[in-house]
């Protein structure tokens, strides 16, 4: 009898390593919520759920309580150019209507990996408004969904509150800055979040092609996160589900007491890169903000690296399919015309 009531403890005490072991590999593992937690304190005042995901995505079906900024967060939260608003009081503004104060707790969630960034601009903002207590929902709707939860299609409003900044400018990396590393002045860590092929300049995005020098790492953000088979392909695929251990994998040699950066191309896929830091405890993390957009587009004030030397955007050739795309346009639409007639 006492054998088996040892047994029974000791198997107890496995369990709840088993059900707890993610949260104990992160640093910082109250970054990252869990539905239970999400439905347990939704209803309270001083926190706020946000749908990072399209309008049209949210008016679909939504978590019970969340509210929209009427449009994705990576737009809602940032300038026509994909840059941060450098005047605050616009924050202040917006996140005050939403029902946001300096007490508020903030969950960001999305619906899948295309705008799981989307939920990461919106922690990254927070974090560089100084605001302490901003999360994201692991799974976004999946994850609620799977809890056995149900959506809502009635709008929510919340009260509105006062919000003031509290800017902190280490999370904020400037192209100057980045200037610093590129040109051997500043050692830093400098993770490129893009993909392989962007990285070497193969994928063109910007008038020159390639990567900043002396960028320490390139990992794609979807090689951060958890992958599962597909079930008709038999492949695996990246899922939006941040696990510590796939993480760490990407991160796990860099130095954490030293400066590090991420960037992308438009600074928004780096945004999650920023959290990854953030949970596994970097010290000094940051977002390049403006990114290869910005870089990748000065003629020649910032230096360029490839594996077979600077790229260029081929304007020629794109300009070329687009008018082949173009007559292919207009044969179909004359075809279709013909029909109704």
């Amino acid at each position: 009898m006492r054998a088996r009531l040892v047994l029974t403890v000791v198997l107890a005490g496995v369990m709840l390593l088993a059900s707890t072991s993610w949260a104990a590999k992160w640093a910082n593992p109250d970054l990252l919520v869990t539905p239970e937690v999400v439905k347990k304190n939704i209803d309270k005042p001083d926190w706020v759920v946000v749908d990072c995901r399209d309008l049209k995505d949210y008016v679909k079906g939504h978590i019970p309580g969340a509210i929209s900024f009427g449009k994705r967060c990576k737009k809602a939260l940032r300038d026509s150019t994909a840059r941060v608003w450098r005047d605050t009081s616009k924050y202040e503004k917006l996140l005050g209507k939403a029902g946001i104060g300096n007490d508020t707790h903030v969950v960001f969630y999305y619906g899948s990996i295309k705008d799981l960034p989307d939920a990461t601009v919106g922690f990254w903002v927070l974090e560089y408004l100084g605001h302490d207590k901003v999360h994201v929902l692991n799974g976004g709707v999946d994850a609620w969904r799977k809890a056995g939860f149900r959506l809502d299609k009635k709008p929510v409003k919340k009260s509105p509150k006062t919000f003031k900044a509290k800017v902190v400018h280490s999370r904020y990396a400037s192209s100057d800055e980045i200037l610093q590393i590129a040109t051997g002045k500043k050692k830093v860590n400098l993770i490129d979040s893009r993909t392989h092929k962007e990285y070497v300049g193969k994928d063109c995005r910007a008038i020159r092609c390639g990567h900043v020098p002396n960028a320490t790492i390139n990992v794609s953000h979807l090689d951060t996160l958890k992958k599962v088979k597909d079930k008709k392909t038999g492949k695996m695929k990246p899922v939006a589900y941040l696990d510590p251990d796939v993480v760490s994998k990407a991160f796990g040699k860099l130095d954490k007491n030293k400066r590090t950066i991420g960037y992308c191309q438009t600074g928004t896929r780096s945004t999650l890169t920023y959290l990854e830091l953030r949970l596994l405890g970097f010290k000094d993390p940051a977002n390049w903000d403006e990114s290869w957009r910005v870089w990748g587009s000065h003629y020649n004030d910032y230096p360029v690296e490839a594996p077979n030397g600077e790229q260029w955007y081929n304007f020629a050739k794109v300009n070329k399919t687009l008018k082949k795309l173009s007559k292919k346009v207009k044969a179909l639409e004359k075809k279709l015309k013909g029909k109704k007639k």
